[in-house]
């Protein structure tokens, strides 16, 4: 398995794993249950899944009027996606695992 490939399974996993986050936080909001903590959904966006969490905001429209969320996760995400852009066409790194 390629270096490639696995982070394109991370990538997508983490995301999935932060909408779903961002979704059942919504949720636990409306029924007035205990939280998941901020931290800890901004941290799953730092860790790749800042597409999953946009999309789960605006979704659910769950944390859009906080300012930290609306300036944190755009930034993780443009700054995820220029690493991302640099590794795959601009690096000299061919790494395989597994083979």
């Amino acid at each position: 398995m390629s270096i490639e490939q696995i982070l394109f399974i991370y990538f997508s996993i983490i995301n999935v794993i932060a909408f779903i986050m961002y979704g059942i936080d919504k949720a636990l909001a409306k029924a007035q249950k205990y939280r998941i903590s901020e931290a800890s959904l901004l941290f799953v966006a730092f860790l790749g899944g800042s597409a999953g969490a946009l999309c789960g905001m605006f979704l659910f429209h769950h944390k859009t009027r906080k300012p930290v969320f609306l300036i944190c996760v755009p930034l993780f995400l443009i700054l995820q996606t220029c690493v991302m852009i640099w590794f795959f066409f601009y690096s000299n790194i061919k790494i395989s695992i597994l083979y």
